[in-house]
């Protein structure tokens, strides 16, 4: 008799599989894959095939297991950055930042990159300027760290061993082991700082956007020049940080009642 799962059409079974690949936390066996369709195995192999030629997932090198492809993860970015998606988050973003009188960003992983999903700039005059879309380096952000520290291992060693460590200042830190020992802090405290490691005379301070699932989709994060915000001064701006990583979370789809470890540090 056929299933539930026979009569959907074709399409929606493909879009099945995406869904399984992206919430897995790295490359799936086909054999993996092939349990979760509840589909004949020629029946996942050709729509993996299909998938595969339109840049939607991609083959490790000995053909075993399937990974996001490119055009997915682009799709994925640009669907965060489409001007429907990002009003109601840039609302929450100007309110933290009237509320501070600094620039605020929320940003996200994107391969080995931070990507900007949206940004207020203070009015001061003293500012560095990003715009949505704009991305900067893992190992010496304040989110680039904080996304990095709470990938699941295997993940995180892999891409640190990809990493190009380059120096920008005196503060960044360039040695694999000590960043690793670095991001062994930030899973253990919930938050980040970069403290004058990618801009000299720049600090920043960054919390976590966590799904329902504890999985970390983003960050929230304020950042000044130290002359005029020194770091142990942002740090007393993380209740509001957190308060609004909450509000952030519902636009993710995110369940804004579990705080991160974040709260209990602020007081919050």
């Amino acid at each position: 008799m056929p299933t539930k799962r026979d009569r959907l059409p074709p399409l929606m079974r493909a879009f099945g599989l995406l869904e399984h690949i992206v919430r897995s936390e790295g490359p799936v066996a086909l054999q993996s894959l092939t349990l979760e369709a509840g589909l004949p195995k020629p029946t996942v192999y050709r729509m993996l095939a299909m998938l595969e030629e339109s840049g939607l997932v991609s083959r490790e090198p000995d053909g075993r297991r399937v990974t996001v492809g490119p055009r997915l993860l682009r799709f994925a970015l640009d669907t965060q950055l489409t001007a429907s998606v990002r009003a109601p988050r840039h609302a929450i973003l100007k309110r933290l930042a009237d509320e501070l009188g600094e620039t605020v960003n929320l940003t996200m992983l994107d391969g080995s990159e931070v990507v900007y999903l949206d940004r207020v700039e203070t009015a001061w005059p003293l500012r560095m300027t990003l715009q949505p879309g704009s991305h900067v380096p893992l190992h010496c952000t304040a989110s680039g760290k904080l996304l990095l520290a709470q990938l699941p291992a295997a993940r995180r060693r892999r891409i640190v061993a990809d990493l190009q460590l380059v120096r920008y200042t005196e503060n960044t830190i360039t040695d694999p082991q000590a960043l690793e020992r670095e991001l062994a802090r930030l899973r253990r405290e919930g938050l980040s700082t970069d403290n004058e490691e990618y801009l000299q005379g720049l600090v920043c301070v960054a919390v976590p956007v966590n799904a329902r699932d504890g999985r970390t989709v983003a960050c929230v994060a304020v950042h000044a020049p130290v002359a005029r915000m020194p770091l142990e001064r942002a740090l007393v701006h993380l209740p509001a940080l957190v308060r609004a990583a909450e509000s952030l979370a519902r636009t993710f789809g995110a369940d804004a009642s579990a705080r991160s470890s974040t709260s209990a540090r602020a007081g919050a």
